[in-house]
């Protein structure tokens, strides 16, 4: 159906789209096709190649998941030998050492995965959090920044990042 007003046909408003917006067709086409044609694997899915590679990488989630700070260490720093250039592994390290009140070993990790992974969306969202914990509000901002940067769609850690810091900035008042 021709609606009044329109073009009539899909080329001809691709045609005079920008050049931003031809991007993102672009890549949501692609994005698209790369999940219909291969197997696509959601952060934490119980299809994790590396959980499933990895006994001491998924026993390290399951002491996440239960908050068991010390047990998680203990079996990432193990898988961490392994795969010491896996960024994952960096940042469930910072996550767990942050949640265990060691906020230099956290940090250590958070910088290493972002080292390994400059766009590791988790990393810039838990360590924005670490340095809130230490009242740097300047530097969970310059990652609140970053987060923005790499999101080009709204994501979960700008959004989870962003709310810390405005609560950070209320009770600062």
């Amino acid at each position: 159906m021709i609606r009044p007003g329109r073009p009539d046909t899909v080329a001809s408003e691709w045609a005079s789209a920008s050049p931003r917006r031809w991007a993102a067709g672009f890549i949501a086409a692609a994005a698209l096709a790369t999940c219909t044609a291969l197997p696509c694997h959601a952060v934490g899915s119980d299809t994790d190649p590396q959980e499933a590679a990895d006994p001491e990488y998924a026993a390290g989630k399951k002491a996440i998941d239960a908050k068991d700070w010390n047990a998680a260490i203990k079996f990432f720093s193990s898988s961490e030998l392994r795969a010491p250039d896996n960024a994952d592994i960096q940042n469930y390290l910072g996550y767990a050492y942050r949640n265990a009140g060691k906020l230099d070993a956290a940090f250590d990790h958070y910088q290493r995965a972002l080292k390994l992974n400059p766009k590791h969306r988790g990393a810039h969202e838990y360590i924005g959090e670490a340095y809130l914990m230490v009242k740097d509000l300047a530097k969970a901002e310059e990652h609140l920044a970053a987060l923005d940067r790499i999101c080009l769609l709204p994501c979960e850690e700008y959004s989870d990042l962003k709310a810390k810091v405005a609560a950070y900035k209320k009770g600062a008042k």
